[in-house]
């Protein structure tokens, strides 16, 4: 077993080395996000990428690290001007007005919105259309005044991302790439400095437990040191005189900031997200209360026009019945026409800039946890693996060596 006749194992050492470091950080990688859901044996045997397997706990420490310090509700609901909203909605609210009014008139009394005179009609349909946009504005101020009333944004992001975990996995995936990249080549360079002190030790002692365990100790320390690389040192720091180093992640925080508040404001906290968040979420029975009480006082105000008629033909316990259903009606239709102010809004909420600016002023520790734990709790299962894999090639190593 000398090295004339095994020279092309000897020489290959350091690149087998050098390709341990980069398949154990690919797997690893992958390992990370994939598959989405659990595929095998439950509970045992089989794999779930480590984010979407902890997604809500993920989700959760995501979102309070936004709603902590990157997002407040009340501050950006501030932003959006009621008077405005109520001009960008004005006309598919007017028609929401007539539907609405013709709809329960028909509905108590088929016939009685036939027979009332059309001009008893028309003042009635003009009256209430003229009072909505200001009821709409009353309405978003008070919603803006008492968003934390009507909205939870801690829990709409979590069922957001806890719901679709391929979204979770983007969040992650897309603002890290460039340390993905960084784990993956740098278990190459590791990888074959770790190989060049393996063939000499091979050399020296012929020991079969020497491949495997450098292929276990490439694998596991290529891993766990390129983890740490990319988050420490937090600050630059000189070594040896020589060089300078930043973890990769600080070093890109502008970068970093950029990406993630586009993401945040794309594809989480979005407008439809948002209004479904206020219509079906934990607190939207707070919002169908505040808009009812609104449209009751309205109809209230402007239903004196027509209420001799009505009053007659139905009776004024029906009549009290009817505008209590025409406020409900009316409540569910009014969240629809705020979607027609969705650009108008996006631009006043400014999501994305908040969220940049924002980032820029955290401390190094806090950047830090943006990512850090998506790996923090179950990385030594990824280092693990990358263990075992160098190991098994260390072995074939020695297999070939002896055979």
């Amino acid at each position: 077993m000398d090295f004339g006749t095994h020279w092309q194992v000897y020489v290959t050492m350091p690149f087998i080395a050098a390709l341990i470091g980069y398949v154990t950080k690919r797997v690893a990688i992958e390992m990370m996000f994939k598959p989405v859901e659990f595929v095998g044996v439950k509970p045992f045997l089989g794999w779930q990428g480590v984010l979407p397997a902890n997604a809500e706990r993920m989700a959760a420490t995501a979102t309070t690290m936004l709603t902590t310090n990157l997002v407040d509700p009340k501050e950006i609901f501030a932003r959006l001007d009621p008077e405005q909203v109520a001009k960008e909605i004005e006309q598919p609210l007017l028609r929401v007005v007539e539907e609405v009014t013709r709809e329960v008139m028909e509905t108590y009394q088929p016939r009685l919105w036939e027979v009332l005179p059309n001009g008893a009609q028309q003042l009635l349909l003009k009256r209430v259309q003229a009072e909505a946009p200001k009821a709409i504005t009353k309405i978003m101020r008070e919603i803006a005044d008492n968003i934390e009333d009507v909205l939870d944004l801690q829990h709409m992001v979590v069922t957001n991302l806890v719901r679709d975990k391929a979204l979770l996995n983007r969040l992650i995936r897309d603002i890290s790439r460039p340390e993905m990249r960084f784990i993956a080549r740098s278990g190459i360079g590791f990888g074959f400095v770790l190989g060049c002190v393996q063939l000499v030790v091979w050399a020296l002692t012929k020991s079969p437990i020497v491949l495997p365990l450098f292929g276990l100790g490439i694998g596991w320390l290529t891993d766990w040191l390129a983890l740490k690389m990319i988050f420490l040192p937090r600050e630059p720091r000189r070594f040896f005189g020589l060089y300078t180093w930043q973890g990769i992640f600080q070093k890109r925080r502008d970068q970093v900031a950029a990406d993630y508040g586009d993401m945040i404001a794309r594809e989480i906290i979005t407008i439809p997200h948002l209004l479904e968040a206020v219509l079906r979420g934990p607190k939207s029975d707070k919002l169908f209360a505040m808009i009812t009480r609104e449209v009751q006082k309205t109809i209230d105000a402007q239903a004196s026009v027509v209420k001799p008629f009505v009053a007659i033909a139905v009776g004024t316990r029906k009549f009290q019945e009817m505008k209590q259903t025409a406020a409900a009606k009316a409540a569910e239709r009014v969240p629809e026409t705020i979607r027609y102010a969705e650009k108008y809004a996006i631009n006043a909420l400014d999501v994305r800039n908040t969220i940049v600016d924002r980032m820029k002023k955290l401390s190094a520790l806090e950047f830090e946890q943006l990512l850090r734990p998506a790996f923090r709790q179950d990385e030594w299962k990824l280092i693990a693996v990358g263990a075992v894999i160098g190991g098994l090639v260390g072995e074939l190593q020695v297999l070939a060596l002896l055979g």
